[in-house]
Order: structure tokens, then C-alpha cells, then sequence
């Protein structure tokens, strides 16, 4: 109908806690409602691209579970990209950081379109340009260098190169893109899989990356806070994420059903939203 709303909706970046965006794609498709704009950081733009090029919740879980679902599927993907020819094994010996574009390819849908304009809801992807310490969002061009540059976690990943800037991770300067998802919207849906420290493993020492992923998670919560008081959600969900390393990504199993607990209520929230949005359009003269 023409009272339905214009739905703005930011997923965020965490890593491997990410995967809990998935139940909440889901339950916007079960209550047939479909976002006039996606923005993403890091996993965030990874999985808004898949749901902007109209793969469904359900499929991306499965899709999830069939490449992320064990340790050995996930090594062998990025072992092929990593490693080619003795020449390269010499050559990144000291620094291992992996090649984010390369990895974006070997794990994307096959079904996934090179060209923003070739999807079927808007996406704008964030990323961080390294040198000027700004922003850069992506909505145009080539999907798979820019989902690469906002997932590109630094000391994980090496820069990428992109419309003649050095990128990196866009969770440096926007872990929560409310932002850019508000901007012509009647109703703005906040997703925060950035976790908290009730999420941590406190039993167990954590590795080298844990340690600088985990630092990167304390100063987002505080950019995320300030990002909600300048632009407050009309629903905001902040599931409760498995206490899982930053890229135990094989164990998508439990990080999905850690947002699954949560999916009912986001669908009560979201219904009540579209309701008074509606509600309150029936009452103008």
C-alpha cells in the first residue's frame, strides 16, 4: 500500500559475531518487509550485499553453514588464495596478512551481481581511508572491491587499494553506519552484533588477534554509542553473541542461534514500528 513505510537499516560490523545479522534478515523477510536501504560495515556490508541482491535470510543461512562450517572448508578456501606459488610463500612469510578481495571471491554467492546498480535494494558500504583518516562510503561501482575494503581488518588483511585510496576496515570510523542508513527513511532499524564484555572468553588466554580485535571492539562501543544519541534507531537490536573468537567463523552454527533468541522480539519491535508509522499517516488529512 502506499502508507507502507520506507525502511532504513544499518548492519554492523564484529567479525565472526557478525553471522548474528542472519536471524534478522530472516525475520524482516518473514514479516515481508523489504528495507529501501542497506548500509554496511565490514560483515555487515558482506551480508547486506547478499539481502541487497535479493538472496534471502534463509539461503544465507544455508549458505553460511555449507561454507563456513568447518575449520578445514575455511583454511582450504583461504589457503587457495593465499598461498599460489613458492614465490608468494617467500614473499608474505613475515606479514601473512591475507588479500581481502581474493577472500571476498572465494566465499561470495556465485549469484552475486559486480555492479551496485545491478542490485535490487540500494547498499552503501563503509569503509576507512588509512590516510586521510575519513569515511568512505560505496555506492557505486564494483561491489566485490568495495565489501573487500570494509571488511578488511587491519593486521588481518592487507589495505585495498580503491578509487585511488588506501582502505581499511570501515568499523575504524563507523561500526554502526545509522548514519548513512537514516537518510530518506520513515522508520530506522539498527542491528549491533559488536557484542559486549559479558561475550568475552574469560577462561581462556586470548590469541594475538583476539587481543587487537578485541581493543578495536572496546573503542567501537564507544563510537556506536555516540552514533545511536545523533541518530536514535526506531528499533535497535543488540543480541546477546556467543562468546566466540573474533574469527571462529566455523563456528557459525552457535553464532547464528545466538541471534535466533532474539529474532522474535526484533520482529514484535519492527511490527509496532510499522504500525504506528502506518497509524500515524492515516490520521494527516
Amino acid at each position: 500500500m502506499s502508507a507502507d513505510p520506507k525502511i532504513g537499516i544499518a548492519l554492523g560490523g564484529g567479525a565472526a559475531r557478525g553471522l548474528t545479522h542472519i536471524p534478522f534478515i530472516e525475520a524482516m523477510d518473514e514479516l515481508g518487509l523489504k528495507p529501501a536501504r542497506i548500509a554496511g560495515t565490514s560483515i555487515g556490508a558482506l551480508l547486506g550485499a547478499g539481502w541487497a541482491a535479493g538472496i534471502k535470510g534463509t539461503d544465507l543461512r544455508e549458505y553460511a553453514h555449507d561454507y563456513l562450517g568447518s575449520m578445514r572448508s575455511i583454511v582450504g578456501r583461504i589457503w587457495n588464495t593465499r598461498i599460489k606459488t613458492l614465490s608468494s610463500v617467500i614473499k608474505n612469510s613475515m606479514t601473512m596478512q591475507l588479500d581481502a578481495l581474493e577472500v571476498i571471491r572465494s566465499f561470495i554467492p556465485e549469484e552475486l551481481p559486480s555492479q551496485f546498480n545491478e542490485l535490487k535494494t540500494p547498499l552503501f558500504t563503509i569503509a576507512t581511508d588509512f590516510n586521510t583518516w575519513h569515511q568512505v562510503v560505496h555506492h557505486h561501482g564494483d561491489i566485490r572491491c568495495a565489501v573487500a575494503a570494509s571488511i578488511a581488518i587491519p593486521s588481518v588483511f592487507r589495505p585495498v587499494e580503491f578509487d585511488g585510496r588506501l582502505l581499511v576496515d570501515g568499523s575504524v570510523v563507523n561500526p554502526l553506519p545509522l548514519d548513512i542508513a537514516s537518510r530518506d527513511v520513515d522508520i530506522l532499524v539498527g542491528v549491533d552484533v559488536n557484542g559486549s564484555p559479558s561475550d568475552a572468553q574469560k577462561n581462556q588466554e586470548p590469541s594475538l588477534i583476539d587481543v587487537g580485535i578485541g581493543s578495536a571492539q572496546i573503542l567501537m562501543h564507544g563510537l556506536i554509542s555516540h552514533n545511536l544519541a545523533a541518530f536514535p534507531p526506531d528499533v535497535y537490536i543488540r543480541p546477546h553473541v556467543k562468546a566466540v573468537g573474533a574469527l571462529e567463523f566455523w563456528r557459525v552454527k552457535e553464532i547464528i542461534e545466538s541471534g535466533d533468541k532474539d529474532k522474535e522480539m526484533f520482529k514484535r519491535q519492527l511490527s509496532n514500528a510499522v504500525e504506528k508509522f502506518i497509524a500515524g499517516q492515516q490520521k494527516k488529512p
